[in-house]
């Protein structure tokens, strides 16, 4: 196979590889995981793998990437973690075994989306734990279940908080803990078992190596921990797992000799910004085939010794430091869960995925 730039290399033995072993030190302490598949845009391939390496429930935030993985024949629970438009109710209920709802609206209107289905829709409940994106205040949590319990077509399935994706407040045991006060608490009053007590990001990690007892939180939503082994947690990673299941490949367009410093009157660039320059004389400068539109540039790391100078729509800019480059050569980088995240979504990225048979 002809494979040509910019691309994304997917090995699916080492997500593999990832989800086995995470799926050991989170059951260990007696939790089950939701494989996440946003961060690879519903990719079949992927989900297949978690399928096979011991995940039964998938999560993706947008309707399209589960309807993909549907029609790519992949069986499983879903769970719609995005907070769902009242729009969308036909769909969720249709699609999805189960959508994180915070708002009553969206609610009713997924009950009655469930009867024209003859349909019973799992809904679990998001708390504010902090982070200040989705959730219920604590305080509204029990007025908000009596309602929920009262739906024709609703199953209360749990309730669920988010950490670390908005305001990068980090799960502790102040937090979990208040998510399994509040779980306890709404199952005395109401009389029920709530079967998800879900936390979620990857992140969850550094509160789960700190604590014997995770007390009710029954399970974590686990994406970045499969796919790049946590490598952007603050602990640079958890140990045991493969950080570079996922290459991003791109190749030298340009590579001049150039000065350092633009000439002429400077004033915005493309993206709004007026650009600032060292000067460092003059060296060997490179174009690649990739830029903004595909990628979060800085979040990739060259795996030879360029440096990224910045980017435009469509040109990554660098300059060679020892790296003897030409036309034509292909540069590979590491990459972040945010520049994973934008090759995967952007249509000019091919997307190559390497050793299915043995994942």
């Amino acid at each position: 196979m002809i494979m040509g730039t910019p691309r994304l290399e997917i090995d699916l033995a080492k997500i593999g590889h990832n989800v086995r072993e995470v799926i050991k030190l989170y059951g260990a302490k007696g939790l089950t995981m939701t494989g996440v598949t946003k961060g690879v845009c519903g990719d079949p391939l992927v989900a297949e793998v978690y399928l096979k390496n011991g995940i039964s429930v998938l999560g993706d935030s947008r309707i399209a990437n589960i309807r993909k993985m549907r029609e790519a024949g992949i069986r499983a629970p879903f769970i719609l973690l995005r907070l769902p438009a009242p729009g969308e109710a036909e769909d969720v209920v249709r699609d999805c075994s189960i959508s994180f709802n915070s708002e009553m609206k969206v609610i009713r209107e997924l009950s009655a989306a469930a009867l024209r289905h003859g349909a019973r829709h799992g809904v679990i409940l998001m708390v504010e734990l902090g982070d200040l994106r989705e959730g219920i205040m604590p305080g509204d949590l029990g007025e908000t279940v009596k309602e929920v319990l009262s739906l024709p077509g609703i199953r209360l399935a749990g309730i669920g908080g988010n950490l670390a994706c908005f305001g990068g407040v980090k799960p502790d045991a102040k937090n979990m803990g208040e998510l399994s006060s509040l779980a306890l608490d709404m199952e005395k009053r109401f009389h029920i078992d709530l079967e998800y007590v879900s936390a979620g990001c990857s992140t969850v990690y550094s509160w789960l190596k700190s604590v014997d007892r995770v007390n009710r939180v029954n399970n974590v939503r686990l994406g970045d921990s499969f796919l790049l082994g946590g490598r952007d947690l603050e602990e640079k990673g958890i140990p045991g797992l493969h950080y570079d299941a996922f290459t991003l490949v791109a190749e030298v367009i340009e590579s001049k000799i150039k000065p350092s410093i633009p000439w002429g009157e400077i004033g915005l660039d493309a993206f709004g910004s007026i650009p600032k320059f060292e000067d460092r004389g003059t060296g060997r400068r490179l174009i690649l085939n990739i830029g903004r539109q595909d990628v979060f540039y800085t979040q990739l790391y060259p795996r030879v010794d360029i440096e990224i100078l910045g980017a435009s729509s469509d040109h990554l800019i660098a300059v060679a430091n020892t790296a003897q480059l030409q036309v034509g050569d292909e540069v590979k980088f590491d990459v972040d869960y945010g520049a994973m995240l934008a090759a995967m979504t952007s249509p000019y990225v091919q997307k190559v995925h390497l050793n299915r048979d043995s994942a």
